[in-house]
């Protein structure tokens, strides 16, 4: 618990100092959000507004991590896979937005090249954790009782969790603190479980709340700065990881509900139009479509996050009988 208190502080205080030096140099730099076209017309106005500035929580969430990690356990560089997995994600994603920024468009990394590379990370880091003990064949099922042994099928489970949580983070970091505010509350969620379980693995997701709290205050709307694929990516693998670690990577389903349903709304629309050449949504992925009915980015934010409370409230109880 102590520990756990120390690198969530830590991380918040460390991302709290960086961000607003941060901010000015991505302008000197004209790292600016390039906003597509498709968009809704009144995002035009935030063309140019720093991105990639994950950065500061990713250094901040490491950093803290890893110092605490070592000072309470030593040079246990196992149980460093899960915070190596979140900053490699985060590396494909600066890659992606460096890409962005230098172009000047909306277009980084082609599609395959940006799924090879979280594949190599999903694969690499899975592996790595199978060898060393994060995970077994053992998997809890939400309201069952026990969990259920898969054997080595845990494996492309493990992998389909990563990739599929990475992007659909991604796909929801489209309005002003959104992806920010919904990766506090599952961080938080996941903390909790952690302590429950006496799990090392509440240091590292503790860093992370820590560094979303701080973030949020510069991305809440109106954002000063975009966390960019960058971030968006880290947080995905960060949550993804951590998940898996503590053997619940089915739990997501519940408490990532958000997340699910931004990518099922991107999926829904593609099938349809390609289908029937008729769109379900306004926009997707889903934010926008609110946005298009009416509602502001900042109530489409709070309904959001009371969704995603609830739904980590719905998670809790259905795993009650294994904490």
């Amino acid at each position: 618990m102590n520990s756990m208190l120390i690198a969530t502080a830590l991380s918040t205080i460390i991302c709290l100092l960086i961000t607003p030096v941060l901010i000015p140099f991505l302008r000197r730099l004209k790292f600016g959000q390039s906003i597509r076209e498709e968009g809704p017309s009144w995002h035009q106005v935030k063309s140019g507004t720093p991105t990639m500035g994950g950065i500061s929580f990713i250094v901040s969430s490491v950093l803290a991590a890893c110092l605490v990690i070592i000072v309470t356990y030593g040079p246990r560089y196992d149980l460093l896979i899960p915070v190596i997995t979140a900053f490699l994600y985060g590396l494909v994603g600066f890659i992606d937005d460096f890409i962005k920024v230098v172009k000047k468009q909306n277009l980084g990394l082609s599609a395959k090249a940006k799924f090879t590379f979280q594949l190599l990370v999903a694969v690499v880091s899975t592996l790595s954790m199978y060898q060393l003990g994060y995970i077994d064949g053992s998997l809890v099922i939400p309201f069952l009782s026990r969990p259920i042994d898969i054997n080595v099928w845990i494996l492309p489970l493990t992998i389909l969790v990563q990739l599929s949580v990475v992007n659909s983070v991604n796909l929801t970091d489209g309005l002003d603190g959104l992806a920010t505010s919904i990766t506090l509350l599952v961080s938080l969620f996941f903390v909790i479980v952690s302590l429950l379980l006496d799990s090392a693995a509440a240091i590292f997701i503790g860093a992370v709340a820590g560094g979303c709290l701080a973030f949020l205050l510069f991305n809440a709307h109106p954002a000063k700065v975009f966390m960019g694929d960058t971030g968006s990516l880290f947080l995905g693998g960060a949550i993804a990881v951590t998940a898996s670690s503590l053997g619940l990577p089915l739990l997501l389903i519940i408490v990532g509900g958000v997340y699910l349903i931004e990518t099922l709304s991107v999926i829904l629309q593609v099938a349809s139009f390609k289908l029937t050449g008729k769109r379900i949504f306004k926009m997707s992925p889903i934010h926008h479509h609110f946005e298009m009915c009416g509602l502001k980015e900042t109530t489409i934010v709070w309904l959001f996050s009371i969704a995603t409370a609830l739904l980590c409230l719905l998670g809790y109880v259905s795993i009650l009988t294994i904490l």
